[in-house]
């Protein structure tokens, strides 16, 4: 595939399952993801890889951080929330670090965290795989992003699911570039 019609084509996939990425697979999505924009080069990102037994440990951190938010929550709802970690073979958790600087704010460290995990599932569909970004509750409890082990200058732009598209890809809706384009000065 081209790169253009990758770009064009990509799509999340909510439904995912084994195979995952190939440790040299993996090795290449954390590369093409260190390509992303940054100013600087303040590399304002980090991956946690989760994957195998470990994504079992995250669902019942997800679970705890649930319990807390929702003393009242059911048995099933905490199973759910266990659950969302066997979504994929391999998860990926990006981090935003912080840096400081003079000249590269906040947010332009936060949007090249998040244009590295755009990078991720750029090569994860070119390698033949699929991905979805996720975040939800769970990319913003403080009790989850302890036992992640981010630090006060961290957070977290959201979960890569990586893994084998099941199914067939949803359909993608045409947009018309033009309606989203404005001409400046008008």
């Amino acid at each position: 595939m081209d790169a253009l019609t990758l770009l064009k084509q990509r799509n999340s996939a909510a439904k995912l399952t084994e195979p995952g990425p190939d440790a040299e697979q993996l090795t290449t999505l954390i590369q093409v993801g260190m390509r992303a924009p940054d100013h600087a080069r303040l590399t304002p990102w980090r991956f946690l890889v989760i994957e195998g037994e470990a994504r079992n440990a995250l669902g019942n951190l997800f679970a705890k951080a649930l319990a807390q938010r929702n003393p009242e929550v059911t048995e099933a709802e905490l199973e759910k929330a266990r659950s969302k970690a066997l979504r994929a073979p391999l998860v990926i958790a990006v981090v935003t670090r912080f840096v400081e600087h003079p000249k590269v704010p906040v947010i332009e460290q936060q949007l090249s965290a998040g244009c590295a995990a755009y990078g991720i599932l750029l090569a994860a569909e070119a390698m033949g795989l699929a991905g979805i970004w996720r975040t939800g509750a769970n990319a913003f409890d403080p009790n989850v992003l302890k036992g992640l082990g981010l630090s006060a200058g961290e957070s977290l732009v959201g979960y890569l699911y990586i893994g084998t598209r099941e199914g067939r890809a949803k359909p993608l809706p045409n947009y018309d570039a033009e309606q989203f384009v404005t001409r400046w000065p008008g």
